[in-house]
């Protein structure tokens, strides 16, 4: 086991990717009128790929099309005081091939805000870093 300056678990590539696979909600950092904005999403991890759902005319939809953009999901248990967070950094691409589509749309990736999420970005996992916190040992 790897640790950091902090004493904090140092996390693999595949770690951070199995993590990924277990969280529900993330959070997309990405630029908007040239400033840095952060938005909840709900996503799936397809292989190495973040997709996420969304509406065509958003925000989001818009500033994520040939951008390069963050990704940070995270689990936390303030109780136990142990948790994780792994961030993946990448390009994000608009999905307009019927195809791939298709593809996507039979992915359990169901949006939770209302209104038509018929809109796919995906974000290729570039770099993957992540963080685990567990207890410390009780003398």
């Amino acid at each position: 086991m790897q640790l950091d300056a902090s004493g904090l678990q140092v996390l693999s590539r595949q770690e951070c990717l199995d993590l990924l696979c277990t969280a529900l909600i993330g959070r997309i950092v990405f630029t908007d009128r040239a400033l840095p904005a952060v938005q909840p999403v709900n996503f799936h991890l397809y292989g190495e790929q973040i997709v996420i759902r969304t509406s065509v005319g958003s925000k989001l939809a818009a500033a994520t099309q040939r951008t390069v953009v963050a990704f940070e999901a995270d689990e936390f248990d303030p109780g136990m005081r142990t948790g994780w967070s792994v961030t993946a950094v990448g390009h994000a691409r608009a999905v307009d091939d019927p195809e791939e589509m298709a593809r996507l749309a039979r992915l359990p990736l169901l949006p939770w805000a209302p209104g038509s999420r018929d809109h796919y970005i995906v974000v290729d996992a570039e770099q993957v870093s992540g963080r685990r916190i567990t207890a410390e040992p009780t003398n």
